[in-house]
């Protein structure tokens, strides 16, 4: 039993919906937390609006409250369960911190006699109210920038004038640094003043002096009850001071500091833990560093609960931050805790890294129309990817490599920037693509020192891109024939992809394949396991690297490979890699279900994703986890290491469905419904020929290659033309055009972005009704888990139409016709497993718009609101182990369930926000009403129009 023996029943309150800012880092943490409760006999309750994560499963948590995070909801939740004695609210991010003191405020904690534990309300209040937290930091000795706080636009103005130009303004009380902005001139000084003030929820801001060019640094902390502290890990900013840290590329551990100066920073921050309040969990505090040889230290912030860096840091070190802050917060000590990877070591042991991780985020820009592209001091990311490696350079390119934006890792692949200008003004003004552009500017000769003076990226890592250039140039020199095996050793010893190594030789990827094999240079794979070796770990949690060859006194030579490799059958299931519009959380979630349901079959488990993130790369929830890119060499190398029965693609999204082709090719076998089937519903064309032949109905149709051919389609189809792109994903590139002038600009744009892609342009049915099916089928039998009606008129994305479950206004004709031809489409493409299918519903005649045979945005939703593991037995399924027949279904639903998507324009400026058919929301909330009757119902129909775009 815990050390508290009060303490019977917690509360944890959830982030809520996805946004910028705040992802699912916070559905990692909080899953965790409940585990780690449920395992010391405490009751669960939880509350979070979030349909699409693990953490709001019902087997989390002993009681699951999906209700909008509100005060008059946690009031209900309390009546209901009096028995509740603590709240955890560090779990959360900043809207569970938010709440929290928000309910303290109104008094509700104290009128139910619970109590805050993880965290003190003083501590929370002194760290978010800048000028309280200044005061303390002066008065304990920890520098900081010249700062000052305003409250009012006058008062901002005359700090401005004392403290001159540039400034920094941030907002109080505000998340991913919303309303924070860099001024570097006073004309721009009132516009940004006025907006960080009226985004603060207190109506104040923090002016700093700007520390332009500073190193940035972050420390993730852990304090029990009895005062000690351990630091878990030590994460450096490759971009220096004035990018967001969720914006910034980072590395662990700190590659640039000295140790002296490190062993500064160690006791400023556990100063700093111990200054602001007397509670037990994690903290994690951000420091700036003089560029000098001085190395002047300066606090930034400090923030008292998990973040987005603890989920990175924990997936860095294999320590779970997270659980163990939970265990702390109901009154263990660390030297009682076991270190979760070793099982033989305390968890007050600091984590030892034997590698090197580098953090790259995921933007989705091109989803914003207009936006401002530039990084800055608002966070604009969408996600994020972690390479690991044995070298700095290794772990840059297997991060490279795992972002999916059609890049194989750093240069040699003919898509580099070549103009010096536009290279200078992309150094001066970063953007998404800062890492690729450094590289690019070395290639052309552009020397460090220019570089340095641009960027203030220190010296080290921009020494590291020299010597990856050097290599590719000297490679570049042979052919694949006469390549030396010392070279291709360094090549993959530094990252480069056989992919790139072709590139370099002007040879195929293949070729490059087959001589590595023939000079026996093999991955292999180390353990990651928070001791550098020391001590054995019990948890198989991998990455891969290239390792010299040693020799045994018999004269045998290998490398040493820590994966063994068991004779059980296996299955590995591929991650859908980093969170973007279009494919979130909800494949997550789809892929930790699979993962179970195959170890419930008896099935060894290998996981295969890259995404920090994610409860699916948490060190004990496969059997065997590759932190790996999904990206082809990685993932046949591991398929040939582990040889799996087979691979599930269609629970990670788009990304994983994406490598069927290529699984398909090598002869490895896809799990659940074939490669055929999932190119055939994939292609626009063929897919709608299949719908002709089961005289099923769909929008009159054309396929087109190029402008010409789609002119010529135009002059037999009426506008309005819907054009869409095949094998993309969140409708991206999909255009509603009503005249020949837009669909010939819009295909010659699409097939720019998207060479060789088969279009499909369709008569655009306008002022349909949109509803879409999900179903399960084994090949011969169909189950319709859910049907869903959108408030929103066809037209406008699914993923950003509200999904209303059951239908509301769809007659018993309609959904016959969409019943028979799930049924029909799901045999006649051979499915096994989930597919989802979209329809348009005009003059009560349904016409199909397209399907997807694999999991999608909305299964988790529907399996909430049923209160059904409909995951689970889709796997069973495709694994062969059932029949749809063999289930029980009993989906359970008192009046509906409306899946709202969640949209984070407010992080971008000027950007246009209408919706249309390309996929815009970041997340999603569910809402349960008794009728049709509900206000929140009414609301949303009067809306459903307003916002439609072409």
């Amino acid at each position: 039993m815990p050390k508290n023996n009060n303490l019977k029943s917690i509360l944890i309150i959830g982030s809520g919906p996805i946004v910028i800012g705040q992802a699912c880092e916070f559905d990692y943490s909080g899953t965790q937390a409940l585990r780690s409760l449920r395992e010391d006999g405490i009751e669960t309750i939880l509350i979070n609006s979030n349909p699409a994560t693990i953490m709001t499963d019902p087997t989390m948590a002993d009681h699951v409250y999906l209700l909008p995070l509100t005060t008059k909801s946690l009031v209900k939740i309390l009546k209901e369960h009096p028995q509740i004695d603590a709240v955890l609210p560090t779990m959360g991010g900043q809207t569970a911190l938010n709440l929290c003191i928000e309910a303290d405020e109104k008094g509700i904690w104290k009128d139910f006699g619970v109590e805050l534990i993880g965290v003190d309300i003083d501590a929370i209040n002194i760290t978010e109210d800048r000028e309280k937290f200044r005061e303390l930091m002066l008065k304990i000795g920890v520098g900081m920038a010249p700062q000052a706080t305003a409250t009012s636009f006058l008062k901002g103005k005359e700090i401005a004038q004392e403290f001159g130009f540039p400034l920094v303004i941030r907002a109080s009380y505000t998340l991913g640094g919303a309303g924070a902005s860099i001024v570097y001139k006073a004309e721009d000084f009132d516009e940004l003043l006025s907006r960080g003030l009226e985004i603060s929820p207190i109506h104040e801001v923090m002016i700093d002096k700007a520390l332009m060019g500073w190193k940035e640094y972050e420390l993730e902390l852990l304090r029990d009850k009895n005062d000690n502290v351990v630091i878990i890990c030590a994460i450096e900013n490759m971009d220096p001071m004035g990018i967001h840290t969720g914006d910034s590329i980072t590395v662990a551990p700190a590659m640039t500091l000295s140790d002296t100066t490190y062993q500064k920073m160690r006791d400023m921050a556990i100063h700093m833990m111990r200054s602001i309040g007397d509670f037990a969990g994690g903290c994690n505090v951000q420091f700036a560093v003089s560029p000098d040889d001085k190395e002047d230290i300066i606090a930034i912030e400090i923030n008292p609960r998990v973040s987005r860096s603890s989920a990175l840091a924990s997936k860095a070190t294999g320590y779970p931050i997270a659980k163990i802050a939970s265990k702390l917060a109901i009154g263990y000590n660390l030297d009682e805790l076991q270190n979760q990877i070793t099982k033989s070591t305390s968890a007050l042991f600091e984590p030892t890294l034997d590698y090197v991780i580098v953090k790259i985020p995921r933007w989705n820009f091109d989803k914003f129309e207009g936006s401002d592209r530039t990084l800055g001091l608002q966070m604009k990311s969408v996600g994020e990817v972690m390479g690991i490696g044995r070298s700095f350079q290794e772990a840059l390119h297997k991060a490279t490599q795992s972002l999916e934006i059609k890049r194989n890792g750093l240069g040699a692949d003919g898509k580099g920037y070549t103009n010096y200008d536009e290279i200078i003004e992309k150094l001066t003004y970063p953007s998404w693509d800062r890492v690729f552009v450094i590289y690019d500017a070395i290639q052309m000769g552009i020397p460090l020192s220019r570089i340095h003076e641009i960027t203030k990226i220190d010296m080290w890592f921009l020494k590291q891109f020299e010597e990856m250039d050097a290599l590719e140039k000297e490679i570049g020199k042979f052919k694949i024939e006469t390549l030396t095996r010392d070279l291709l050793l360094e090549a993959k010893q530094k990252g480069f992809a056989d992919r790139q190594i072709a590139h370099m030789l002007d040879c195929l990827e293949s070729q490059v394949t087959t001589k590595r094999d023939e000079l026996k240079i093999n991955r292999v794979y180390k353990l990651v396991d928070t001791c550098a070796a020391e001590f054995v770990a019990q948890t198989p949690y991998f990455y891969s690297t290239f390792e010299n060859d040693m020799q045994l006194a018999s004269g045998e030579r290998f490398a040493d490979n820590e994966s063994v490799v068991t004779e059980k059958k296996k299955v590995v299931v591929l991650g859908s890699g980093p969170n973007r519009i279009g494919q979130g959380i909800e494949f997550d979630y789809c892929c930790v279900h699979g993962v179970l349901a195959a170890s419930e079959c008896g099935y060894e488990t290998i996981m295969i994703n890259c995404n920090p993130e994610t409860v699916s790369t948490d060190f004990d929830i496969a059997d065997k986890l590759y932190f790996e890119p999904v990206f082809w060499e990685h993932i046949y190398d591991i398929i040939r290491h582990e040889n799996p029965v087979g691979v599930i693609v269609q629970l990670g999204g788009q990304t994983a469905l994406k490598l069927a082709e290529k699984l398909d090719r090598y002869g490895i076998k896809i799990i659940g419904t074939s490669y055929k089937a999932l190119d055939l519903a994939e292609d626009r064309g063929s897919f709608s020929r299949l719908l002709k032949e089961n005289n099923i109905p769909y929008p009159e149709f054309d396929v087109a290659e190029t402008a010409e051919e789609a002119l010529a389609v135009a002059d037999k189809l009426d506008f309005p033309i819907l054009v869409r792109p095949s094998y993309v994903l969140g409708g991206q590139g999909m255009k509603i055009v009503i005249n020949k002038d837009e669909l010939e600009e819009t295909v010659v744009d699409l097939l720019r972005k998207i060479p060789n892609n088969k279009l499909l342009l369709d008569h655009y049915l306008d002022g349909a009704i949109e509803a879409e099916a999900d179903a399960i089928c084994d090949g011969e039998n169909v189950y319709i888990i859910g049907i869903m009606e959108h408030i929103e008129p066809c037209g406008i994305h699914s993923g950003d139409s509200n999904a209303t479950l059951p239908p509301f206004n769809l007659g018993d004709l309609v959904l016959q016709q969409i019943k028979d031809h799930t049924h029909k489409i799901a045999l006649a493409l051979n499915t096994v497993g989930l597919i989802n299918i979209q329809f348009a519903i005009k003059d009560d005649m349904v016409y199909i718009i397209e399907a997807n045979p694999r999991a999608s945005r909305t299964v988790p939703f529907i399996a909430k609101a049923y209160g059904e593991p409909y995951v689970n037995y889709a796997t069973k399924v495709m694994l062969g182990e059932k029949k749809v027949t063999d289930f029980n279904f009993n989906p359970k639903l008192e009046g509906y369930a409306i899946k709202q998507p969640v949209f984070s324009f407010n992080k971008f400026h000027n950007v246009n926000k209408k919706l249309g058919p390309e996929m815009k929301s970041t997340g999603e909330s569910i809402l349960f009403i008794d009728s049709l009757k509900d206000d929140a119902f009414y609301e949303l129909y009067a809306r459903r129009k307003m916002y439609l775009s072409r």
